[in-house]
């Protein structure tokens, strides 16, 4: 069972978890981490981006729609 946090997004068999981070000039940068659980088995990816965004939202909704995209797939990339 994966546990999820306030900010967390359930995706179909899939849990996305957004964040942005400040940068030094004041900006804000995104990542996600994309999770999933079946049986024995585990996923779980950390997707950093470089690009920067002017608000926390902004780069929120970025790591969302980053999120969607890696969770509606066929065959996720593999690192």
């Amino acid at each position: 069972m994966i546990k999820i946090f306030p900010s967390a997004i359930s995706m179909g068999q899939f849990v996305v978890s957004p964040t942005t981070h400040p940068t030094e000039c004041g900006r804000f940068r995104a990542s996600i981490s994309v999770q999933r659980s079946q049986g024995n088995g585990s996923y779980c990816r950390v997707f950093r981006f470089d690009k920067t965004f002017a608000s926390r939202d902004a780069a929120r909704l970025f790591a969302v729609s980053q999120g969607w995209l890696q969770t509606s797939m066929a065959q996720p990339p593999a690192c």
